[in-house]
């Protein structure tokens, strides 16, 4: 297939591999289903800094039945999966309030949806992209209606291969919607030999899209390696404790995790877009070079009349006097007078 856009744009802001990193919080169900615990997870993400807030959107009618198992039986409530659906539910009002929370803080609201309703009710509250999560990559249905809509698709990978990660992208990109994909591992939480940063490299050479990572491991350090790759977007799960109830705790980042991610971010871009000329800090070097540098003095003091030999040299700071290069104006010429080991040596201390 011929290779998908270099960048994509979500609400102005440009996503290309080796720019500044988007930066995801990914709350998901973590909220447990009371509304104001989803609204604080809001001012925890936008506090440390990160750009995008995302949660999901289920309607349990709508994308599950009673017959769905638990991924973790966790749960001290609910007696089947489809009724934790239904308890993570927000009706549309309770969805445009969090909308408009996160836009306050300057957060991108973004929600995974994993039904068609679920996609109808966050189009008219505005989705700028949508996430679609590691097990929906076959919902050709459910991908086709967000691709319709003319908004970046933001494809994670993690249940699949190049083979089926280019088909979807091929129907994507039929469809002329703008492609970005995360390299993703689906273990919660995932060690690090299991992150795949390789994998971010090899989409990005295959699609030629922005590629980022979604991680599970719990921890900053596959986000700031992926960083430092240039990787285009992080995605990380975020907890408000590490006692906190629920599934996806143990593979959360706390907020002052996320806060260290920000940090990583500001540091490696600032790094990675900023390169130096080797040959420029040599002119510039100045003073610096005599600081640090080191010139020819002598081992031990010497009488007047003593013929220089190489073994009465050494190198000593600072710089800025005679080098190993002037050795040949040096080597066989007498002492003028007596010369202290403290000094550098200089021509004049030498007879003609």
């Amino acid at each position: 297939m011929s290779r998908l856009n270099p960048a994509i744009t979500i609400s102005g802001r440009e996503i290309r591999q080796g720019g500044r990193p988007l930066l995801i919080a990914e709350v998901a169900p973590a909220h447990d289903g009371p509304l104001v615990f989803a609204h604080a997870f809001i001012d925890v993400v936008a506090d440390a800094g990160f750009d995008a807030i995302k949660f999901q959107t289920h309607i349990a009618e709508a994308e599950s039945t009673r017959d769905e198992p638990f991924r973790v039986p966790f749960s001290y409530e609910d007696a089947t999966r489809f009724d934790y659906w239904r308890r993570m539910e927000f009706t549309a009002a309770q969805w445009q309030g969090l909308a408009e929370h996160a836009h306050k803080r300057s957060l991108l609201f973004l929600s995974s949806c994993f039904s068609l309703e679920a996609v109808e009710m966050m189009q008219k509250i505005g989705m700028p992209a949508w996430k679609v999560g590691s097990g929906e990559i076959h919902s050709d249905g459910l991908v086709d209606v967000m691709a319709a809509t003319g908004k970046p698709i933001l494809l994670s990978t993690g249940l699949s291969g190049f083979a089926a990660v280019e088909r979807q992208v091929e129907r994507l990109a039929a469809r002329g919607a703008p492609i970005a994909l995360f390299q993703c591992t689906t273990r919660y939480p995932t060690s690090f030999e299991e992150v795949g940063l390789n994998a971010i490299d090899a989409l990005h050479d295959r699609f030629g899209c922005p590629v980022g990572l979604s991680d599970h491991s719990g921890t900053i350090w596959p986000s700031v390696a992926a960083m430092a790759r240039g990787a285009a977007l992080i995605e990380v799960h975020v907890a408000l404790h590490r006692g906190q109830f629920g599934p996806d705790t143990p593979a959360s980042l706390e907020p002052l995790d996320l806060a260290q991610v920000v940090q990583a971010r500001n540091a490696i871009f600032a790094m990675l877009s900023s390169p130096v000329d080797k040959d420029k800090i040599e002119r510039e070097a100045g003073n610096l070079r005599q600081i640090f540098g080191r010139s020819l003095a002598l081992k031990r003091a010497l009488p007047a009349g003593t013929a220089l030999r190489e073994e009465h040299l050494t190198m000593k700071k600072p710089g800025g006097g005679l080098q190993q290069e002037d050795l040949p104006q040096v080597l066989g010429r007498r002492l003028r007078h007596e010369l202290a080991a403290d000094r550098l040596l200089r021509l004049e201390d030498l007879e003609s």
